[in-house]
């Protein structure tokens, strides 16, 4: 009898368990499912994916030798490179198959989550509000709907699976020698799963910080040396990451300098930061995408009560965690799993920023469960009023989030709302200003960059982003300018060198726009643009052989460059080697076969080689697509006559 109830109560308790995942499930739907129909934002969605010609020419060895070795966009992060380069060659540009891919990383991490703290705990409902809390917090949305932000919900899902096979390990482990422990399968697992995470993003490098907490509750094993020595290898790994992604931060600039912001400033800003991301968690109020930098620093006021709170909350959470010891640990794993992204460190222009959020909340969700559970009022019916304050905090934030969401919709409404939350967002508005001149609302940008420029007069990037747009409107001289001021604040930016190359070449200075083209490179070797835009300034300067080299040079990095393959083959053709051009331009006719000019050169390249015949067809059809093409039938009518 008793072991039919224990095996009744075991089915009853998977159900349960499954009608939960469900749930989870559904209420991320329920939070995320507009961003199917959402777009790419001019806010790192462009570096990741839709500018980064390194993604896509689809998984093959030169796109994985790439993502192993650039250190592209101040990352090494290999393995989220390789999900977008799958990503593109599944969706190509429908951002919305991006945006999918995130959400169904954010419900598996959710899932696992759930049965991480199941299988921990053996709590069941405790476990459901610490993963739906992950599932539909406002602060996890930037995560979420941000597909550069694919690093987030990559690494967290290994970070998890580390933490799901580490407590696999222990449960079964625990009373084995230590050989026999290291060469458990679901220890070498978790290892393998924890590189993978630090690969996606190197914030991981606490996990093995956090499995020690693990040990401590609610694995609650025996403290030994052993406990130590299996986390040898995991220690190991976070410093390797460590190193590597401070080498490829600091050589791609990410890394702020200290005398950009002193020790002073950015101890100030952690410290005030570590206190401001518990308000926000409790009352997500005023998100933005980008928290600006307070250069100036915090006031002393601030700052002293900010100190004075986290340790008035670490005094009276270690106190507690005598008799419960949940507290130290949900307190710890939040204080240290901040740290890499806290700013000590300064990367980016960021005072603290949501996304980092996504895995650290945890510690403090499970202090809320759990202290609830245990030292609330022994209400009467105290499951019911548990279960419906809990739903009733749940829906409020999934509310939130549904809202935050919404911003999220394309790069005006995200910028747009960033402004209005935030103050001396430069940053935020140099990007506004750029976008709102590719929609061609010119007179908007130029007024939004030059409200920026009298808040950062030296900024390179806004000189450039306006000199863009003067370029647009045939302001030429007044871009030309920009261009040169944003190369004096910073000769390394490779847009202002082309830009200024652009804006030289249409003033007819061919000689100096081929000088900052080239400039350009020297900076970015991989600019696909520069090195196509050089060699159609070489060709008008009948340069013809550096022309083809340098088209050759831009199809090295995008083989499918129409543009580069047809201008190539007018530069072959200028330089004598008409045959080759032919090639070149019917290749062109395969991808493109209604380009009227492409027929007429053709026309003109078979004539040239006295196959008439031929050039007669390519001229028919020519005018098949264009019959009023003056200039085609002209040249028919001369080949008739032959």
């Amino acid at each position: 009898m008793k072991q039919n109830t224990k095996k009744m109560n075991g089915q009853f308790s998977r159900y349960r368990s499954l009608l939960i995942s469900i749930c989870l499930a559904a209420a991320i739907i329920a939070v995320y499912w507009p961003v199917y129909k959402y777009d790419f934002v001019k806010y790192d969605d462009d570096t990741y994916v839709t500018n980064n010609i390194n993604i896509q020419s689809g998984l093959n060895f030169k796109s994985l030798h790439w993502a192993f070795t650039s250190g592209y966009a101040s990352n090494w992060h290999p393995v989220t490179w390789i999900s977008h380069i799958l990503d593109y060659q599944i969706f190509k540009n429908w951002a919305g198959g991006h945006h999918i891919t995130n959400i169904l990383f954010h419900i598996l991490n959710t899932l696992i989550l759930f049965y991480v703290f199941v299988r921990m705990t053996g709590a069941i409902w405790p476990s459901a509000f610490i993963a739906a809390a992950f599932a539909i917090h406002p602060l996890h949305v930037e995560s979420v709907a941000w597909i550069a932000e694919r690093k987030d919900v990559l690494s967290t899902f290994f970070w998890l699976l580390t933490m799901l096979t580490y407590v696999q390990y222990v449960l079964k482990m625990e009373t084995a020698p230590l050989l026999s422990r290291l060469c458990n399968r679901y220890y070498l697992l978790s290892i393998a799963f924890f590189v993978f995470g630090l690969m996606s993003k190197p914030m991981l490098v606490t996990v093995p910080f956090v499995l020690l907490l693990l040990d401590y509750w609610p694995l609650e094993r025996k403290i030994s040396r052993l406990l130590l020595i299996e986390k040898i290898p995991f220690f190991v790994c976070s410093f390797a990451s460590c190193i590597i992604t401070f080498l490829v931060q600091r050589k791609g600039g990410a890394v702020v300098a200290f005398e950009s912001f002193g020790p002073a400033i950015r101890i100030n800003n952690a410290v005030v930061s570590y206190v401001m991301y518990i308000i926000k968690m409790i009352w997500p109020d005023r998100l933005a995408v980008l928290y600006p930098y307070d250069t100036t620093g915090l006031s002393t006021g601030k700052v002293i009560i900010g100190g004075f709170v986290l340790l008035l909350i670490s005094i009276c959470f270690i106190y507690l965690a005598r008799r419960r010891r949940f507290f130290a640990v949900g307190w710890l794993w939040y204080l240290g799993t901040l740290v890499p992204v806290i700013g000590l460190v300064q990367v980016g222009a960021q005072s603290m920023a949501n996304r980092y959020t996504y895995i650290t909340l945890t510690g403090l969700f499970v202090i809320i469960t759990f202290g609830a559970k245990e030292y609330l009022p022994k209400w009467k019916n105290k499951n019911l009023n548990f279960t419906l304050l809990a739903c009733f905090i749940l829906a409020a934030w999934a509310l939130t989030a549904s809202r935050q969401v919404k911003c999220w919709k394309n790069s005006l409404t995200l910028f747009e709302h960033t402004l209005q939350v935030t103050e001396n967002n430069s940053l935020i508005l140099s990007n506004y200003a750029t976008y709102l001149g590719e929609l061609g609302r010119f007179d908007e940008s130029i007024e939004k960059s030059n409200k920026f420029l009298k808040i950062k007069p030296d900024s390179a990037e806004a000189h450039n982003n306006l000199g863009s747009t003067l370029l647009k409107i045939d302001r030429t001289d007044e871009a030309i300018g920009h261009f040169r001021a944003a190369i004096k604040y910073n000769p390394n930016l490779p847009q202002a060198s082309f830009n200024l190359a652009v804006a030289l070449q249409k003033k007819g200075k061919l000689e100096e726009a081929v000088y900052y083209y080239k400039q350009a490179l020297k900076i970015k070797p991989n600019y696909v643009d520069a090195y196509l835009n050089l060699a159609i300034t070489l060709n008008e300067l009948e340069k013809y052989d550096q022309a083809v080299e340098f088209f050759n040079k831009a199809l090295e990095f995008d083989r499918n460059n129409i543009f580069a393959h047809g201008y190539r083959g007018m530069a072959l053709a200028a330089a004598g080697e008409t045959d080759k051009a032919i090639e070149e331009i019917r290749f062109v006719l395969t991808i493109r076969p209604n380009d009227v000019e492409m027929y007429r050169n053709l026309g003109i390249l078979l004539e040239r080689r006295g196959r008439t015949a031929e050039a007669i067809e390519a001229y028919r059809k020519a005018l098949q697509i264009d019959p009023s093409d003056k200039n085609t039938k002209q040249f028919l009518e001369e080949a008739l006559g032959k």
